[in-house]
């Protein structure tokens, strides 16, 4: 299949868009589950193979889910190109076994884990949730994953810890994008910490039941569903808690069109399009747009957090 030369625009013209631990803290938190007990013992490192799961209807929307082909064919994702197919058609460079992730900072423990010990005692679930993207367009997506605060806990941040940076891979080898300036590599995303231990936040390592395929952000991505989609860092190999917010990719870009916050806003409009309305991916060119809800619809699980806030400054 032929492939698209390597962009060389700025952002601002882009439609713009994740060592063991101490045994006894392991065990202290429930029982460890090996990955070898979430994927069947046939072929357990391959992207789409089934997973073990439970479905959580406390956090699911009731909004039927795209088609698989919506989900894995249609992404943000630079490192493989900026275009939407670009990411299927040319990520199958990146090699997700082994795979590790370096914790770091203001923490008591830290240090590099394996994918297996990040999901040890942490059983997978999976949660329906809507996802709004800058560029106009929503989705809605059966993710399956696990609370990123529940993993926070493990690592015992310090007082000092207000936020989280996580980090994507950077390999040019495997991820050809990143030998072009598209972006400031490697791909940097962050939240206020009591945002990262809200239990909407999840941390991702599948869709529709099966592990994820590298085009969705494998092996292990972010997902925040009330903020816009570039908020959702994937192929995770750092996590550093920090004290001062982190220097984001898109907010270092281009700051007046992508703040750090990036929190679904109706009345906060992109600097080159207004974000009042959305087309649901999958329908018709010419359907009807929809209306986008403040918080992408969650208003009600997460306004308190930004309670006494400007959202059109802290956009």
């Amino acid at each position: 299949m032929s492939r698209r030369p390597p962009s060389r625009i700025p952002p601002s013209e882009i439609a713009p868009p994740e060592v063991f631990f101490d045994r006894r803290s392991i065990l202290a938190g429930g029982l460890a589950l090996g990955m070898s007990s979430l994927l069947p013992a046939a072929e357990p490192q391959q992207a789409g193979a089934t997973l073990k799961y439970t479905r959580n209807a406390k956090y699911s929307t009731n909004e039927t889910p795209n088609k698989f082909e919506d989900v894995t064919g249609y992404n943000n994702f630079y490192e493989f190109g900026t275009g939407k197919e670009d990411p299927k058609e040319n990520a199958h460079t990146l090699r997700t076994r082994p795979w590790s992730v370096s914790v770091e900072g203001e923490a008591e423990v830290t240090g590099r884990f394996t994918l297996e010990d990040i999901l040890k005692p942490h059983p997978l679930e999976e949660r329906i949730y809507r996802l709004r993207c800058v560029e106009r367009w929503s989705i809605v997506v059966p993710w399956v994953g696990f609370p990123l605060g529940d993993l926070i806990k493990r690592f015992k941040p310090t007082s000092k810890a207000r936020y989280v940076e996580m980090t994507t891979l950077y390999d040019p080898k495997q991820m050809p994008y990143q030998r072009t300036g598209v972006l400031p590599w490697p791909y940097v995303e962050g939240l206020r910490m009591d945002e990262a231990m809200h239990p909407l936040t999840l941390l991702v390592v599948g869709v529709y039941g099966k592990v994820l395929p590298n085009q969705n952000g494998a092996p292990l991505r972010l997902v925040v569903p009330w903020k816009y989609g570039f908020k959702g860092v994937k192929s995770i190999v750092k996590i550093r808690f920090v004290e001062r917010q982190p220097r984001t990719t898109w907010a270092l870009s281009a700051p007046d069109e992508y703040g750090f916050y990036a929190n679904v806003n109706p009345t906060v409009d992109h600097p080159r399009w207004s974000q009042a309305k959305e087309r649901r991916l999958g329908k018709a060119l010419f359907a009807a747009n929809q209306d986008t809800l403040m918080f992408n619809g969650y208003q009600s699980e997460v306004a308190d957090l930004y309670r006494g806030m400007d959202l059109r400054k802290f956009f």
